[in-house]
């Protein structure tokens, strides 16, 4: 903790800093700042913190969260089995709840060493594709992986191979502040073996990606577009640096193109697609909106596996699993009043870091659920498509996102992942350690931005990281 006379210093000296660059001067907390949902904002931050439901939803509609809770937790099982409602897994998939990703609504992280399966984090698969794909890349945004599909499952129920086993190491560089610290950053180097259904085709393309929280996703849903393409700028007409995009991916329910906001590169349109394509990739979990097992030609063993009716997710138990996905709360800040907290907020915005993690939006009036509508909150995120630079790309497109893009992530939540989840591995892949190792593989759109960072001294990084841990 800074003593008080450090922490005038710091404000002090940030406030002065901003007010030649004209950006906001914050010497208190905004009204209403602390409730990061609104009236659905929960007061917890305890370990379960990310389970509560919105501190709006009714008593009645309290039950119904707890139903979506009960599938959303607990493991479905192979077929045939007697327990008909939570059956069908498989015959590939990565895991048997939904939980077991998203640990206690959090967030997953990449395998240990030793580690038998990735669980929390899975791996996508795509080979490039030509003009000839247009239509295939408009439906599924990517052009699949001939023999193991759109997703490496790790898992499989017994007479089904697992299609492979996923490694990660780590090669190591160093970042230098201005003021002569050294932050080592890691960059994961993946291995996949074992494989069961002959060799990947020679141009695979990987991506790694950890499960995101689950806070907040209703309110996200309930941002209306066009307060989202306000903040677009594709063409980077006010020359900032910044030139964030909307990502247009396949609605299967409407049967048409729509403007993405979920996933790491915005690829899914809505959060019932969200859960439904969840279940498919992760589980092996058809529904009426996915129908078919993902099975290539290659896999004759997972095509004639026995499978838990059709669908094997109803539409009952998937619209149980969207309301509780829909009213999962976000906490409230602690300390957004604080000295040295508002002195990292002030820094946040010199650095320029606001321009892509917008702090709030207000919900739409016809919300999908009344509980979501005419929300403030202030997710920390615009939902757009950003270029991260060659340091964070996977170079594997989805959509119109390129390899360098990648979907802003909120930060609401994020002070608490230490508490929830017992780590701090964020970014896409869960490779940088803690918040600054973060902040410090931000590049291209964001490479001003961390340069500006890296002018910091020890008590700015402490102030910056507070207001960080503050959300």
């Amino acid at each position: 903790m800074l003593a008080p006379h450090r922490i005038a210093f710091l404000l002090g000296l940030s406030l002065s800093v901003v007010a030649c660059d004209k950006t906001p001067q914050f010497t208190q907390a905004e009204p209403g700042e602390a409730l990061s949902a609104g009236s659905a904002t929960v007061r917890k931050a305890d370990q379960n913190a990310f389970s509560l439901p919105s501190a709006n939803l009714s008593p009645s509609r309290r039950l119904d969260f707890s139903v979506g809770n009960s599938f959303f937790r607990n493991p479905w099982i192979s077929a045939p089995a007697t327990t008909t409602a939570r059956d069908g897994l498989g015959p590939l998939f990565n895991t048997n709840a939904c939980q077991n990703c998203h640990i206690k609504d959090g967030r997953g992280h990449p395998p240990g060493p030793g580690a038998q399966n990735a669980v929390s984090m899975l791996v996508r698969l795509s080979i490039p594709a030509g003009s000839e794909h247009a239509q295939i890349i408009k439906r599924l945004g990517v052009l699949a992986e001939p023999n193991y599909g759109s997703q490496l499952q790790d898992m499989a129920n017994p007479g089904t191979a697992p299609e492979g086993k996923v490694r990660v190491s780590y090669s190591l560089q160093r970042v230098s502040f201005a003021d002569g610290l050294e932050v080592e950053l890691r960059k994961p180097i993946l291995e996949i073996s074992q494989l069961g259904y002959g060799a990947l085709h020679p141009d695979t393309l990987f991506s790694a990606r950890i499960a995101p929280p689950m806070i907040g996703l209703g309110l996200l849903e309930a941002i209306s577009e066009a307060d989202i393409l306000a903040n677009a700028d594709p063409e980077d007409r006010n020359g900032d640096g910044i030139s964030g995009r909307v990502n247009q991916v396949w609605d299967r329910a409407e049967q048409r193109t729509a403007l993405g906001r979920f996933g790491w590169k915005a690829g899914q349109p809505t959060l019932n697609q969200q859960n439904a394509e969840a279940f498919a990739n992760d589980m092996g979990l058809t529904s009426n909106l996915i129908s078919q097992d993902n099975c290539t030609a290659a896999q004759r063993d997972c095509r004639t596996a026995p499978h838990g009716g059709e669908p094997e997710v109803s539409d009952n138990i998937l619209a149980n699993v969207l309301f509780y996905t829909r009213n999962l709360g976000v906490p409230a800040r602690r300390g957004a009043d604080t000295a040295q907290v508002l002195a990292g907020k002030n820094l946040f915005y010199q650095a320029g870091c606001q321009r892509c993690h917008t702090a709030q939006f207000t919900t739409a009036g016809d919300a999908a659920e009344p509980e979501l509508a005419n929300q403030t909150i202030r997710p920390y995120s615009d939902l757009l498509l950003h270029d991260m630079g060659a340091g964070l790309a996977d170079n594997r497109p989805e959509f119109l996102a390129s390899g360098q893009e990648w979907r802003t992530p909120p930060l609401w939540g994020i002070g608490l992942t230490e508490t929830v989840n017992g780590h701090t591995q964020f970014l896409h892949d869960g490779r940088a350690r803690n918040l600054l190792e973060a902040i410090l593989w931000h590049g291209g759109e964001a490479h001003a931005a961390k340069q500006h960072v890296l002018t910091f001294n020890a008590d700015q990084r402490h102030a910056l990281l507070a207001f960080l841990n503050s959300l």
